[in-house]
């Protein structure tokens, strides 16, 4: 019969008043002559968390000590289990001595001596390997580190290895007189992060061996040298949290082959709560040449953009103010469409009145460019204005939604170093729309439920005064989004003036599993639009906008958006994007279309026309297989392939990758690019998903 007795009794005079009392379940319990209380049979001791399984346990009141015969299992309250075949211990089960123990820190990390010693939070194993693998009788891991002395610091959470040989399968790799781990429970500590190697056409093979420094709980540092034959570069990283915000800074430096003299980038990024719904983002990147990004695979950006930004939200009001810089390193872009400094303020502010809803706003625009000469390359352009709106919808009689529209603005203009325009002048531009929809249902049963709905709008839109340099609304999108809106450009230089009726007809089907909707319409006007042919707004009547969405259960998923013209003897395709997704626990499937015709007006000389084609197979939740690839149709050559295979088991994870990039022969060429990254798991740099441990053979 098994006894519940509280040790307590025995050890009373050990622990303080206030500590949790050791408790004792055993078969059998002794108290001998001598006064050493000895437990056996199915033996568990319960103490602050800490639990002891054991074939005998006696206790020594005289010498205050533990002497435990195994099997012993012990789990302390952090996680850490210890198996031993004899042991001996405080009553506390903390300080002692163990015979042919194995510690788990953490499920992951084994780590196997002929002796442990326990003391103050130190615990010794002498004669220790240590291995995150299954470990198999007669068949050596795939990885261990085996040592003379490790030394765990539970209070550091880190492991220090003397004499340490690193094996694999049992074979040496290397041997180093000191090293220094963090255990797994350690999420940032200073030391060594994973290696990789990294092999490019143009900078050859490489390695890269990052190095994390702690800098306190907030703050770090990772240095990482890259060294090639070709290339000595130093990456950095820098990274803080505040009270209300983050900061990231990040760069490299290098010395190669490919040019003379020192080359690098930095960039820094931030996000800070000011108070009172402020809030201040800054993004930008600085570059020594137009090809350093791309020679090291920091980044495929063709253009760098440097920005400051403080808003602030409120339930009725929008304030925002932003500076931006532009950088063009694309090798034959024009000066003129893209201002190298834009500055922009706004403010707006709504309130119910008139029976819908009243805005009110005030902006400033600055476009600046630091080209010497007169012409649209050194124009500077501002613009200060205000507008008022007013908004209302109503339901009439037969279910049909009536929503009216107006608007006004005025905005003064001042331009410099741009003898086609005045220097300063003023313009008015008032609008008003009327939009009818008539949403029609059908409630089906289970085959679902359709939801019809036809609109048309009539609306008008004036310009009074002189008309301004196109700054903000060169590159307008036509979409199911804007296409009944008041104004369909994004700025507010370019004005779409005269008479205009937009007409369009959605269908929304929805049902057990499944969920698809089909927009289609254009835009007539009264007055021709001067925008660019590509936009599909240009001209007295826009293009035809066909949009399509479709969700299917299993993942499945389907978008589409294009326009066409009407003229079917002058057919041409515009604007087109289409995307097919399927995903699910083993495979995830997409591939994209995308065309966009040749325009003067957007600084596009040629016709875009891609096939993007991703793909991750997970066969199983050891492998991972992805690809992606992208094919210019019009230079009819793929414009970039990628593949990476990974593998991992429950103590080690394999990365290997390889991309290879075809640009022209004024970038430099195709380039290929390899990687390889080996993490081992168990430690803190690598701490993984875990994967369930195969079956020993045999």
């Amino acid at each position: 019969m098994r006894r519940l007795l509280a040790l307590l009794l025995a050890l009373l005079p050990l622990a303080a008043p206030a500590q949790e009392s050791a408790v004792l379940v055993a078969d059998t319990l002794v108290v001998t002559q001598d006064e050493r209380l000895v437990a056996t049979g199915n033996v568990q001791a319960f103490y602050e968390g800490t639990t002891l399984s054991a074939a005998e346990v006696a206790y020594d009141r005289a010498a205050d000590r533990l002497t435990i015969e195994g099997p012993i299992l012990i789990r302390d309250a952090d996680g850490t289990v210890v198996t031993a075949e004899r042991a001996e211990l405080d009553p506390r089960l903390e300080d002692g001595l163990l015979r042919g123990a194995r510690l788990v820190l953490d499920r992951q990390l084994q780590l196997a001596a002929n002796r442990v010693d326990r003391l103050d939070g130190l615990t010794a194993l002498t004669g220790a390997a240590a291995s995150s693998c299954q470990v198999c009788p007669g068949t050596a891991p795939l990885w261990e580190i085996r040592a003379e002395q490790v030394i765990h610091d539970e209070a550091a959470e880190q492991l220090y290895f003397e004499n340490a040989r690193f094996l694999v399968r049992g074979v040496p790799i290397f041997w180093v007189p000191r090293m220094r781990l963090p255990d797994p429970n350690n999420e940032r500590a200073t030391g060594l992060l994973i290696p990789r190697i990294r092999t490019t056409d143009d900078l050859g093979v490489g390695l890269k061996l990052p190095y994390f420094i702690e800098l306190g709980p907030t703050r770090d540092l990772t240095l990482t040298p890259y060294l090639s034959r070709q290339t000595r570069t130093l990456e950095a990283r820098y990274r803080q949290a505040f009270l209300r915000g983050d900061l990231q800074v990040e760069g490299a430096v290098s010395r190669d082959d490919l040019t003379e003299g020192p080359r690098g980038f930095v960039t820094a990024r931030g996000a800070f709560d000011l108070g009172d719904r402020l809030d201040l983002l800054f993004h930008g990147t600085a570059v020594s040449d137009k090809d350093y990004l791309l020679d090291y695979g920091y980044s495929d950006d063709d253009r760098l953009e440097t920005s400051v930004r403080l808003s602030r939200v409120g339930q009725t009001s929008l304030f925002a103010a932003d500076v931006t810089q532009y950088r063009s390193l694309r090798q034959d872009e024009r000066e003129g469409p893209l201002p190298p400094v834009v500055a922009q303020l706004s403010w707006e502010k709504r309130n119910d009145a008139l029976g819908g809803t009243v805005t009110l706003g005030v902006g400033l625009d600055g476009f600046a460019r630091t080209a010497s000469g007169s012409g649209e390359a050194s124009r500077d352009v501002t613009r200060a204005g205000a507008f008022a709106g007013w908004r209302a919808d109503r339901v009439l009689g037969p279910g049909v939604l009536i929503e009216g529209e107006a608007r006004a603005a005025l905005d003064a203009y001042r331009v410099a170093d741009d003898p086609a325009y005045a220097e300063s002048f003023l313009r008015a531009s008032p609008a008003a729309a009327v939009t009818l929809r008539w949403p029609l249902i059908r409630h089906g049963t289970q085959a679902g439920s359709d939801l019809l709905e036809p609109v048309a709008s009539l609306g008008w839109t004036g310009a009074f005064g002189n008309e301004p340099p196109n700054e903000d609304s060169r590159l307008p999108e036509f979409d199911e989004a804007n296409l009944h809106a008041l104004s369909r450009l994004p700025g507010e230089d370019e004005v779409e003036t005269g008479g205009r009726l937009s007409l369009g007809l959605s269908w929304t089907r929805t049902g057990p599993g499944f969920s698809s909707t089909l927009a289609v319409g254009r835009v007539l006007r009264t007055e021709a639009l001067e925008a660019s042919q590509a936009s599909g707004l240009s001209g007295m009547s826009s293009d035809w906008l066909l949009a399509e969405g479709l969700d299917l259960a299993g993942g499945f998923a389907f978008d589409l958006r294009t326009l066409f013209h009407d003229d079917l003897a002058d057919f041409r395709p515009g604007k087109t994007e289409a995307r097919l997704d399927w995903s699910n626990d083993a495979i995830t499937l997409g591939t994209a279309y995308l065309h966009v015709p040749a325009d003067a007006e957007e600084d596009r000389p040629d016709t875009a026309a891609e096939i993007l084609f991703d793909a991750e197979l997970r066969p199983s939740e050891r492998w991972t297989i992805q690809g992606d690839t992208r094919y210019d149709l019009e230079a009819d050559r793929p414009a970039r392939v990628g593949l990476g295979l990974g593998w991992r088991n429950e103590c080690v994870e394999v990365d290997v990758s390889v991309a290879r990039r075809y640009t022209s022969a004024d970038d430099g060429g195709p380039s290929t690019d390899f990687g390889l990254s080996v993490n081992l798991n168990g430690f803190s740099a690598g701490r993984q998903a875990r994967v369930t441990p195969g079956a020993c053979r045999g």
